[in-house]
């Protein structure tokens, strides 16, 4: 009997009313590139909280119902501090290639961040793939991101 077909990847998307545009744009990405979107919203642009939005893909990480997350806002900075508060939560803010490559080889990173008051269409769509194609490293690097680990269990 041959292997079933690995699931796509399961990706939950947010933004708050700044951040919407590039959202959109990521999960046109995300589609072309087969994942399973799961948007969480904001579905305008009309004012609200990144924090909500924040929790509620951290949330789904977390509970292991996501692979990974992509939140956007102004800067990508404040959904990056909400969604750090989430126990297993490293999300990384992301403007350039070597901070996207550097946030998954090294830190494990599990949530995008992007700002869309700092990117245009191009660098959302080419962050994102980078993000989902570049792999953790390992080696010494697992060890700090254990530790990274242990400060979510208060030790």
């Amino acid at each position: 009997m041959p292997d079933p077909a690995p699931r796509p990847l399961r990706i939950a998307v947010g933004s708050d009313h700044t951040g919407f545009q590039a959202k959109q744009k990521a999960i046109e990405t995300l589609r072309q590139l087969g994942c399973e979107v799961q948007d969480l919203g904001t579905d305008g642009e009309a004012s609200t909280d990144y924090p909500d939005f924040a929790r509620q893909v951290a949330d789904r990480v977390a509970r292991k119902e996501a692979d990974y997350g992509v939140l956007c806002c102004g800067t990508g900075i404040g959904m990056s501090i909400a969604a750090n508060k989430v126990a297993g939560i490293r999300a990384a803010v992301c403007h350039n290639d070597f901070t996207c490559e550097m946030a998954r080889r090294h830190n494990d990173a599990n949530v995008l961040c992007l700002g869309g008051r700092v990117l245009d269409e191009r660098q959302v769509d080419a962050l994102v793939r980078l993000f989902l194609r570049t792999p953790f490293e390992g080696g010494r690097h697992l060890r700090r991101v254990r530790k990274i680990g242990d400060l979510d269990r208060g030790r």
